[in-house]
């Protein structure tokens, strides 16, 4: 079930964020991410912060809806999704990335864009590529893959309103 996250619920977010920010390979914050940090980015900043939960009442994966630009790009959207390893391979992102756009559009969003997928995350160019995301500019050696070196990163946009 996804829901919308309350503060409490960052005791469980934060060692999925750590798990995955500490690899450096998807996302553009740093390493080291401190708890106090995650909570301001994962919690604060964002419009809201929801978590997929597990029958058993176990956060699994989170992700957070913000806008992405003020005054004239604030109709566009900006969203992060982060599943734990332990469920990766279950359809979550799916889940989470369909859930979002439903969020964005009731939440007033006519689009919805990724700013820096990092080329070397496969995996997830290939989701947002079936869920109808397109690739709108490449940015040359713009992500410093902890372990690949300087990769592209994808603009990746959707246009939610009909």
């Amino acid at each position: 079930m996804i829901r919308t996250a309350t503060d409490a619920d960052f005791d469980a977010i934060w060692p999925i964020f750590q798990e995955v920010v500490r690899t450096g390979d998807t996302y553009a914050f740093a390493v080291d991410t401190s708890r106090e940090e995650a909570y301001r980015l994962w919690m604060e900043l964002p419009r809201q912060t929801f978590v997929y939960e597990n029958d058993n009442g176990e956060i699994l994966a989170t992700y957070y809806l913000k806008t992405n630009q003020a005054g004239p790009g604030s109709h566009v959207c900006n969203c992060g999704y982060m599943v734990a390893s332990a469920a990766r391979g279950l359809g979550l992102a799916t889940q989470l990335c369909e859930h979002s756009q439903q969020m964005a559009v009731e939440l007033g969003y006519q689009a919805m864009q990724f700013n820096i997928v990092a080329s070397s995350n496969e995996g997830a160019v290939r989701l947002w590529t079936k869920l109808g995301f397109e690739t709108v500019g490449r940015l040359p050696r713009a992500f410093n893959h902890s372990t690949l070196g300087l990769v592209d990163a994808l603009v990746m946009y959707k246009w939610l309103a009909n």
